[in-house]
């Protein structure tokens, strides 16, 4: 009995944990492809200064970007050391900024907090809700990536499941 966890077998379950970062890390993404398809309706309905095939190429790029990161989110949950990396890195520590410094530059010029409904259109209104929950599933996926089952998990993680290398089909 005590041998059991050295014997190979299938791999262990998924934790609590790591399926609530899954499902928060989806969430952000929804929420990013949400803007997006805001600001462009948004462009278009208005007007926007650049033209469309900016409008076109960056949306092009964004697409790629979110099916990237969808990946790196699977990879994730079947407890891929790499991938857990690269979501704390890339998505909680450049996403969270690119969330925030906007708003922080803004405050930074001497703007109050009284000043942000007396400046705002209807695409504030329209983003603020989406970009605070995207920024709330981030940083909670990334606490919840790191808890102590978490931990667990991606350390007991097969070989395979930690290189980029592995050869089981998914």
């Amino acid at each position: 009995m005590g041998e059991a966890p050295f014997k190979p077998g299938p791999p262990q379950k998924v934790p609590r944990e790591v399926k609530v970062s899954f499902l928060l890390w989806l969430t952000a993404v929804a929420a990013g492809v949400v803007e997006t398809i805001i600001r462009l309706v948004y462009s278009l309905a208005v007007g926007s200064s650049t033209g469309g095939e900016a409008d076109v190429t960056g949306i092009v790029i964004r697409m790629i970007v979110y099916t990237v990161v969808v990946y790196v989110i699977v990879q994730m949950r079947l407890g891929k050391r790499w991938a857990r990396l690269t979501l704390a890195v890339l998505l909680g520590g450049i996403g969270t900024l690119s969330l925030v410094i906007d708003p922080i530059l803004w405050f930074a010029e001497g703007n109050l907090l009284s000043e942000v409904f007396k400046e705002a259109d209807l695409l504030f209104f329209l983003i603020a809700p989406i970009r605070a929950v995207h920024l709330a599933a981030v940083v909670t996926a990334l606490v919840s990536m790191f808890l102590p089952a978490a931990n667990t998990y991606f350390r007991h993680a097969s070989p395979a499941a930690g290189t980029t290398g592995s050869s089981t089909a998914v």
